[in-house]
């Protein structure tokens, strides 16, 4: 999917325009990188699938009790045992990433927090300028309020805010990969003033056109384009009534990006199945595992793939949106929703369902300590357990 385009940076006596040469003695830039296209960028939808990558495989513990045996899941256990959900508080799902030409208007903020069950709202700077040579996006964050906003393992990477809030530039994972950028090493950024900044280490953001992230000092020293964009969450609202709700607040020159995670078209006739992944998680719950929450599910698939965008095969050989090991599948894999043929682990329509299946048949529909031993045995580890709950806290609160 392609990404919005950001406006140049506020053009003051000393702005560079991008066709002049950079001295960039001691700055590191890849060679031979893409060429940016005509209306001002490359962008890199592939980190729009800003699932969690294969951190880490399954956790194990450490003095087993007799006679365990590894959990029939087996999954790839993708966020570190480190990562924490405390450390920041909240994640917050974002729908729609909005871009304007000339930034929103404190009054366009507020009429955005007015329509119907938006829950939250996050505005930021932003500019195309040129990176050691090259155009691209970048964005200019409060670190703290800019966090709950990316998949979950990027704000449990404490190294990664840490970094931007030290005044570090920190890159989107697929632009730091197409532009060979490495840390620890200094690029010049140009825009209505040139800085000098270090490069710290990347991420996947989810938010696609993204390239780099600044804090908010370092933003106003670039002259980016104040409030020229934002996120929006709106739990429950289709996709096109959100779209024209905000259209009708910002004009027809709004750039809008859909980030919600949307299922693959069903191969089932339309509306007997669930269109979003909420809709499917809610009903795999009623249908499957009654008496389970469905925001449990929710959880699990946002850790283990970010709701399907990172398919697999992970290092330990997990698949699909809920990261089945082959040989589990083989005994779980069902066809739910009218599916036919042999149950396909990369279809969620089979995967959520049999999730749902493999938590019931160890007793999480019972509550208590009983799911949390059946999501303990999906992935075998109370960190992997504190993080699901924590999660799933989150999607009770925000998609009620």
């Amino acid at each position: 999917m392609p990404g919005p385009d950001f406006p140049a940076a506020s053009t003051g006596t000393d702005w560079l325009p991008a066709s002049r040469t950079i001295n960039r003695r001691g700055l590191r830039l890849i060679a031979g990188v893409t060429a940016v296209a005509v209306l001002g960028l490359v962008f890199y939808a592939g980190d729009a699938a800003n699932a969690f990558g294969d951190s880490a495989d399954k956790q194990t513990p450490s003095h087993p009790a007799a006679g365990w045996q590894p959990p029939r899941a087996a999954l790839t256990g993708s966020a570190q045992p480190g990562a924490k959900t405390s450390a920041f508080g909240q994640i917050i799902l974002p729908d729609l990433l909005i871009v304007t030409p000339t930034g929103l208007t404190p009054q366009q903020i507020a009429s955005l927090r007015k329509i119907n069950r938006v829950r939250h709202v996050i505005t930021f700077d932003g500019a195309r300028i040129s990176v050691g040579g090259q155009q691209l996006n970048v964005i200019g964050v409060n670190p703290a309020t800019f966090r709950p906003w990316v998949p979950l393992q990027t704000a449990s990477n404490q190294s990664f805010w840490t970094a931007l809030s030290s005044g570090d530039f920190v890159a989107a994972a697929s632009a730091a990969t197409a532009h060979g950028l490495i840390p620890g090493d200094d690029y010049q950024f140009v825009g209505a003033s040139s800085q000098t900044l270090k490069y710290g280490l990347a991420a996947k953001l989810g938010l696609t056109g993204v390239d780099l992230l600044v804090n908010e000092a370092t933003s106003a020293q670039l002259g980016l384009v104040r409030q020229v964009a934002g996120l929006i969450s709106a739990p429950g609202v289709s996709l096109a009534t959100l779209k024209a709700q905000v259209t009708a607040v910002l004009g027809s020159s709004v750039q809008i990006v859909v980030l919600r995670s949307q299922l693959p078209t069903a191969t089932v006739p339309t509306g007997t199945v669930p269109t979003n992944y909420i809709q499917l998680f809610k009903a795999s719950a009623a249908e499957y595992c009654p008496g389970l929450s469905w925001t449990v599910l929710a959880a699990i698939g946002q850790i283990e793939s970010n709701d399907g965008q990172n398919m697999g095969p992970s290092s330990a050989g997990a698949l699909g949106p809920m990261q089945f090991m082959p040989a589990t599948w083989a005994s779980w894999g069902t066809d739910g929703f009218g599916q036919t043929g042999p149950p396909n682990v990369m279809n969620p329509y089979d995967a959520v369902p049999s999730a749902a299946r493999l938590l019931c048949a160890d007793g999480a529909a019972a509550g208590g300590k009983s799911l949390y031993n059946a999501i303990f045995d999906y992935n075998h580890a109370d960190w992997y357990v504190n993080e699901v709950l924590s999660l799933a806290a989150e999607y009770a609160a925000n998609y009620p």
